[in-house]
């Protein structure tokens, strides 16, 4: 089935895009430029991204590597972890 009619890409394309990505560097996270620029293309006018995006997830090739898994829900630490009065205030700087 096409999914991206600009550039005449496939379902089929895209999971043969996403396999050799996977089988290339198994530790990458694939993003659909990722798989534009494996099959030599650009995206154009972004009608199809939900489809594409849909058909993606559809490979199980895809999965996020194990050990990059959660990294979003880690806590960050406020104000890059500086300390509350970490600024000079406008009294000592201009004195």
């Amino acid at each position: 089935m096409i999914i991206c009619s600009c550039n005449a890409i496939s379902d089929k394309d895209i999971h043969a895009a996403i396999d050799w990505i996977r089988a290339a560097d198994q530790r990458t996270i694939i993003t659909p430029g990722k798989i534009y620029r494996a099959l030599g293309k650009t995206p154009d006018c972004g009608g199809c991204m939900k489809l594409f995006v849909a058909s993606m997830r559809a490979n199980p090739n895809l999965e996020v590597p194990m050990e990059l898994r959660g990294l979003r829900s880690q806590r960050r630490l406020p104000h890059e972890g500086r300390q509350k009065g970490h600024r000079i205030s406008q009294q000592g700087a201009a004195g």
